[in-house]
């Protein structure tokens, strides 16, 4: 089911996969983990298996029935490119994307070798955009490099949760970076000087900066909630974009 999203930088999110398993420490507290839990407790259609990895074909031709063009994150609640996720239905998904040239796709993954391995054979549609997570140096940063070698039209990191000074990074090829901190009574700490390294790099650079969230603590050090946080860094809001594709006419 395609459904408005609260996530800030998107407005719809399209789930043709739902469930995964945890494979770095940006993974500890998924929030889609406690989601799919919570709506399978409620007996959501869909959501039967809980977390587990469960592909949804009924779901697939959910954007062809939108005409009016809208931002889709591609499986808020999984990962496309999940090792348990066929190549074959991977492929199957980009199709949809590609009969919907109105529509923005924005695909997020933490498998950076196998989104690089799947799209080394096609040629990425304009209107998907390619993006991966970046929580700390080990895991995310490594993932950078592999994105860099896609021929996408737009390439971007999700920094979120960011877990530690992430220290220079290389943002050749790169379009957009998302920063934020994590929320939940769990959360891990975010530091400000962590948030003004990346802008920093991201202006120098050229590449859009969108601050996310806080998350549960606050650029002061101070525990309280995602509201209370808010978004503001540095006194406003950043929520730059990458500049959309053009629709098809």
């Amino acid at each position: 089911m395609s459904t408005q999203s609260r996530i800030e930088w998107t407005e719809q999110t399209w789930n043709p996969v739902i469930g995964c398993t945890k494979i770095s420490p940006g993974c500890k507290n998924c929030y889609a983990e406690t989601m799919a839990r919570r709506l399978q407790a409620m007996g959501m259609r869909g959501y039967a298996n809980g977390f587990r990895l469960t592909l949804m074909p009924e779901r697939l031709t959910e954007p062809l029935q939108r005409h009016k063009p809208t931002v889709y994150f591609v499986n808020s609640m999984s990962d496309l490119f999940h090792e348990k996720v066929p190549f074959d239905y991977v492929r199957q998904v980009f199709e949809v994307m590609a009969q919907a040239p109105q529509h923005t796709f924005q695909v997020l993954t933490k498998r950076a070798e196998r989104m690089a391995e799947f799209c080394q054979d096609i040629i990425v549609p304009l209107n998907i955009w390619l993006g991966v997570s970046v929580e700390n140096k080990k895991h995310g940063v490594p993932r950078i490099s592999v994105l860099r070698e896609i021929n996408a039209s737009v390439r971007f990191l999700s920094v979120e949760p960011l877990l530690e000074p992430l220290g220079e990074i290389d943002l050749t090829g790169i379009h957009w970076v998302i920063v934020g901190g994590e929320s939940g009574h769990k959360a891990r700490p975010i530091r400000q000087e962590w948030v003004d390294n990346i802008k920093l790099q991201c202006d120098q650079t050229g590449v859009a900066f969108f601050f996310k969230q806080w998350g549960t603590w606050g650029a002061d050090g101070q525990k309280r909630s995602k509201k209370e946080n808010g978004r503001r860094y540095r006194g406003k809001v950043w929520d730059a974009m990458p500049t959309l594709p053009l629709p098809a006419v």
